[in-house]
């Protein structure tokens, strides 16, 4: 009966994928089958909706969180912070080493912003753009694009995934990116010198597109508008809780909105839920976007999937596959996180359920920290390398780079290898790290 349930599953995410449907489908699918199974098993309405919330409050906090990232990444639009990130990263662009700046500029957009959609919608876009003026090829630039992107939903401290890993392990936020930060840095340094390498043949010429005048037709650009994005940087380095350096940035983007950019008090609700939108078309497909109604898609995504984790914890579906992957652990546990988080990438078509699954079958082979930074160094990024899943499509379709960008998403590659062959290095340093604290 439970491998029935699950093939009924994995049916239904197949037929929106090649349907083409939103994934959500699939999910209330998913929740439908499982809630029969329960059923036959014999578990009562009650029971089964207990279950289901039991698995949705140990997300609440992250829940809580997209409402705050909602309204930030809208204010963030309207004040000219991300306008005015994007154009400095544009100026310092380097046309002799395009692809590898372009890798640099979305990673530093992405730590920011701690979206992988947001950034491949801005900065992937431009970096696309300005490959295809400079006759570059649009797989290594999407490929550069993709592992940028990644690279800050992975560590970013407005993260909804780091969120949703630190909620999952019962880990801090900002010491589990003290740790992504060093398990990442032999793979950064190795994609940055693949990037560059590569690029250095394909370097061509071309003008680079003036973005600081196309924004200026709807924007006043201003150092000060660089704020909002400080504080969550200094904040987040002074290890301040995530809900209080989201309000700090909220409020200053807040103030910039209504005095830099001459906004009213009237604007703020329909801003704050609906987001940022501008006229003029062009700006629109750059900056438009935001605001709660746009973390409500994700919300849906995280409440459905979480609801899973607790009937599967309940009623045992998942048992036969968690023993089998806590056999594959015994000895070394990041290849058994890695081949769980692929398998689940590969059939849950989305990166949250994927860390869900992940999580559940691998739950018991480390400690909380450790395992968080295994989920994060396996399933977080492996989930982008799956052509069909949305963590792959929506940053490739947002930013016009084609499918096989995924073939040059270095970094992405690179992380989980190092992690096979470093995993000793890692441990201990770990280990040292917790007897220095």
């Amino acid at each position: 009966m439970e491998t029935t349930a699950l093939l009924l599953f994995l049916g239904a995410l197949l037929a929106c994928v090649i349907l083409k449907l939103e994934i959500l489908w699939a999910l209330a699918a998913g929740y439908v089958i499982f809630f029969l199974y329960s059923r036959k098993k014999g578990f009562s309405f009650r029971e089964i909706f207990q279950m289901s919330w039991k698995g949705i409050k140990t997300v609440r906090n992250v829940l809580l969180l997209f409402l705050f990232i909602g309204m930030l990444t809208a204010l963030w639009r309207a004040c000219g912070t991300i306008a005015v990130i994007i154009t400095a990263c544009v100026h310092v662009l380097q046309p002799s080493a395009f692809v590898l700046f372009a890798f640099w500029m979305n990673c530093g957009v992405s730590v920011l912003t701690g979206t992988a959609f947001g950034t491949a919608a801005t900065m992937g876009v431009i970096c696309m753009s300005i490959a295809q003026a400079m006759g570059l090829s649009p797989v290594l630039a999407g490929g550069a694009v993709l592992s940028g992107v990644f690279f800050g939903d992975r560590c970013s401290p407005v993260s909804t995934s780091a969120l949703l890993v630190s909620e999952l392990t019962g880990t801090d936020l900002f010491q589990n990116i003290g740790r992504m930060v060093r398990s990442a840095l032999v793979p950064f340094l190795a994609a940055c010198a693949v990037y560059f390498l590569l690029g250095l043949p394909a370097a061509g010429e071309g003008a680079l597109p003036d973005v600081g005048t196309l924004f200026a037709r709807g924007l006043v650009l201003h150092w000060a508008a660089l704020l909002p994005a400080l504080l969550v940087l200094v904040l987040a380095a002074f290890r301040m809780p995530v809900k209080r350096v989201l309000a700090a940035s909220i409020a200053a983007a807040l103030a910039l909105y209504l005095t830099l950019q001459q906004g009213s008090l009237s604007s703020l609700p329909q801003l704050l839920f609906f987001g940022f939108h501008l006229e003029d078309p062009e700006l629109e497909a750059l900056l438009g976007g935001g605001g709660i109604v746009s973390m409500l898609r994700s919300g849906a995504i995280v409440c459905l999937s979480s609801s899973y984790a607790g009937i599967f914890e309940k009623t045992g579906l998942l048992r036969s596959l968690q023993t089998k992957v806590e056999g594959l652990g015994a000895r070394r546990a990041f290849p058994a996180v890695l081949a769980a988080g692929t398998a689940a990438s590969l059939v849950s078509c989305n990166q949250t359920l994927a860390i869900l699954l992940t999580h559940q079958l691998c739950v018991n082979l480390e400690e909380g920290p450790e395992l968080a930074l295994d989920l994060e160094d396996s399933v977080v990024v492996v989930a982008a390398l799956v052509p069909w899943s949305i963590a792959a499509a929506v940053p490739l379709s947002s930013a016009g780079a084609p499918s096989a960008s995924i073939l040059a998403a270095c970094y992405l590659y690179f992380l989980p290898l190092w992690r096979l062959l470093s995993r000793k290095s890692i441990k201990s340093a770990y280990q040292t790290s917790t007897t220095d604290s």
